[in-house]
């Protein structure tokens, strides 16, 4: 019965991110012994006083319907939380609370988007920036990145692929997958291209904003190219900060008159995200942080592990993320074995006990993304059985 399906749907494919992931846990329930690197979720427990709040809710009655676009409460420590951690000024009537970060992308791009218009994303990328994008009926161009720049670009090379038809920029920093972090310097050239071309909305993704392993604070455009604010958009939440994946909270801020047209496409979809996640999340926001110190710390001693081991395996190699928590891993010297097929390479490891993720579901080529969220020796384990994989 596919005949069924909207053009709009059959542009675009599931996640490979979720689906390896899912892979993985068919295999373990059948008995196989797999360690999955593919998923990008913290190890970590959720902190205790995120716990209390959520508890606490459940306790009062906190159980129906609130505002579509979150509480007055939430996007007041959405805002606290935007102008202390991102420097980013805002009121609450510019938050939107959404059901995770991936909600509020989809929703802003969707808001925009027509049919041959044009988004900008520098890859490789998250796998959904591409689907969310061709699901509206625009189409990405590709900026190419390099390992041996950082997975970086120069503003002239943005410039040369701004077309009349270009109306998106996407940033994310750090990046998933190569958790590149762009510098404020380079934020400010990309301002002045900006300028140039007022057409473009920009998408700042800073969901891994806490998790930078470099000394320079976190830069973001909208901090650094203020004059642009009307065209930024801004996304976090406290999933990857907070270990919240499941409550499904995100946060984003931007002109009003995008989160307004944010909001009117949710209140005709999910509605509000969940009230209880909701007041965990003013928790997370307004309670202690001092538990991200450590937490950094023990991701950047995974990262370490990680790139020293992968290095000193033959045929591979990674460079060293700045931020986030994952390792985009070259495998190109070993392609031939795998007939080119990075998708093959990435289920050969995983016949051997470790889900990765294929470099291409990313925009990438000939590799695959670890996702250093295990403890350090569950990652000794999984790259042992790596090495002797391709052994």
């Amino acid at each position: 019965m596919s005949q069924h399906l909207s053009q709009a749907l059959q542009r675009i494919e599931a996640s490979p991110t979720t689906a390896m992931t899912d892979r993985a846990s068919r295999l373990r329930e059948q008995g196989r012994d797999i360690i999955s690197l593919s998923v990008g979720e913290p190890d970590f427990d959720t902190p205790p006083h995120v716990i209390k709040a959520a508890k606490d809710a459940l306790d009062a009655g906190d159980t129906r319907y609130t505002p579509v676009t979150g509480t007055a409460r939430l996007k007041e420590a959405a805002a606290l939380h935007f102008n202390r951690d991102l420097g980013i000024e805002t009121n609450p009537s510019q938050v939107i609370v959404t059901a995770g970060g991936k909600q509020a992308i989809f929703e802003a791009l969707a808001a925009t988007i027509s049919a041959g218009d044009e988004a900008i994303v520098p890859s490789p990328w998250w796998v959904s920036y591409l689907q969310m994008v061709r699901f509206c009926g625009g189409t990405v161009v590709p900026l190419r990145t390099a390992p041996a720049n950082g997975y970086r670009f120069q503003p002239s090379e943005l410039e040369a692929l701004i077309t009349p038809r270009t109306n998106w920029l996407l940033l994310n920093s750090p990046g998933n997958p190569t958790g590149a972090v762009y510098p404020a310097e380079m934020l400010r050239g990309i301002g002045e291209v900006l300028r140039r071309h007022p057409q473009v909305l920009v998408m700042s993704d800073d969901i891994y904003a806490p998790l930078r392993y470099c000394d320079a604070p976190h830069a973001t455009l909208a901090v650094e190219c203020p004059d642009l604010a009307e065209r930024i958009i801004t996304v976090s939440g406290v999933s990857k900060s907070h270990a919240m994946t499941g409550f499904r909270i995100g946060v984003a801020t931007g002109p009003e008159w995008l989160i307004s047209a944010m909001g009117r496409l949710q209140s005709n979809s999910s509605g509000n995200p969940a009230s209880i996640s909701q007041a965990a999340a003013v928790a997370a926001f307004e309670g202690p942080q001092d538990f991200l110190g450590p937490w950094r710390e023990a991701f950047r001693r995974r990262r370490d592990i990680v790139v020293k081991r992968i290095n000193g395996i033959e045929g591979l190699s990674t460079t060293v993320p700045d931020g986030a928590f994952y390792c985009l891993v070259d495998a190109a010297p070993l392609m031939d074995r795998f007939g080119g097929d990075d998708g093959k390479l990435a289920l050969h490891l995983l016949d051997h006990g470790v889900a990765t993720v294929a470099a291409s579901a990313f925009g990438g080529r000939d590799g695959f993304r670890i996702s250093f969220t295990a403890d350090e020796a569950v990652l000794a384990e999984a790259l042992d059985r790596i090495e002797k994989a391709l052994k």
